[in-house]
């Protein structure tokens, strides 16, 4: 749902879950830091924002991790690891996996928007969020499939931030990240070219677990405690975010999310959202295969 309000705050409302009631405040501000710094609101919950050109929409404000503020604006949800780009693979490409559609969707890059913020664990989310706020660092949470809103920071199997400010050299957000960094097939050779890895401080987990949710094929080529964007294999595919760790080889589609539209290994295995992750087997978490707790969690993408 998207209108238009007058005003700094229009009114308060309500979700009540389990006897308690979650915040769903209208603001005429753009971040839920800046609901935090205006408005003193602290409680973790579900936030009306509006765009700098008017459009009100709802999100999800983490406001206690690190000083709080984090407005979430994407999240990255495998439907089916076997259903090989195809419907609901948002963020690499519904029209199969074909040469002559590098680019897959574009998601990464445009203004499109698409789910609701309550089925961010059920579904892929992006919300103008990601193309409107000018932000300095990212959060990052992973969380099980099915998670409701109200629940998603206990059941998070991992969670972290940058603290560099990094987004300012970017263009404030990924959608201007990511037209610096086009995510599609054929732009470039694997390491030389790929995009840039920023250190991250953990909320929840460190190097070496975030790892081990990775197949251990992928241990010896990656470094933990960094998240990196647009990653490019060997075949000069290109993924979009590697989450937790910094590629030192090829092998990218077996631990990074999202990308164009073409894998051109060409075999049933490769392309989707969560790329290659089930390589040796669902969820085994043996060759390049990543476990099972990181093929069924939702990446969760906030900015602040």
């Amino acid at each position: 749902m998207e209108h238009k309000i007058e005003g700094n705050i229009s009114h308060l409302t309500g979700v009540f879950m389990r006897g308690k009631c979650f915040p769903s405040i209208f603001f005429s501000t753009k971040s839920c830091k800046e609901v935090k710094d205006r408005y003193g609101q602290a409680e973790d919950g579900l936030y009306y924002l509006t765009t700098s050109t008017g459009v009100v929409y709802q999100t999800f404000c983490d406001m206690t991790t690190a000083g709080g503020g984090w407005t979430l604006v994407a999240s990255v949800h495998e439907d089916n690891i076997y259903g090989k780009c195809t419907v609901g693979d948002r963020w690499t490409s519904q029209q199969g996996n074909n040469a002559n559609w590098p680019k897959g969707e574009g998601n990464w890059a445009n203004r499109k928007t698409f789910g609701t913020v309550e089925a961010a664990t059920d579904d892929d989310f992006k919300n103008p969020g990601y193309y409107d706020i000018d932000a300095e660092d990212m959060s990052v949470w992973h969380v099980p499939n099915k998670t409701p809103f109200y629940h998603w920071n206990l059941a998070a199997i991992m969670r972290y931030h940058t603290e560099r400010r990094f987004l300012h050299l970017y263009g404030g957000n990924l959608y201007y990240l990511f037209h610096r960094y086009p995510v599609e097939y054929n732009v470039g050779a694997h390491l030389s070219d790929n995009g840039p890895s920023i250190p991250i401080v953990y909320d929840l987990g460190d190097k070496e677990s975030t790892k081990m949710f990775y197949g251990p094929n992928t241990r010896g080529e990656t470094e933990g405690g960094f998240i990196s964007f647009r990653a490019i294999n060997l075949e000069r595919a290109a993924t979009a975010i590697c989450s937790g760790v910094k590629p030192k080889g090829g092998e990218v589609d077996a631990y990074c999310i999202g990308g164009g539209g073409f894998f051109p290994q060409g075999n049933p295995l490769q392309c989707g959202d969560f790329t290659s992750f089930a390589w040796n087997g669902y969820g085994t978490n043996v060759g390049w295969s990543a476990s099972k707790q990181m093929l069924e969690s939702a990446v969760l993408l906030f900015y602040r």
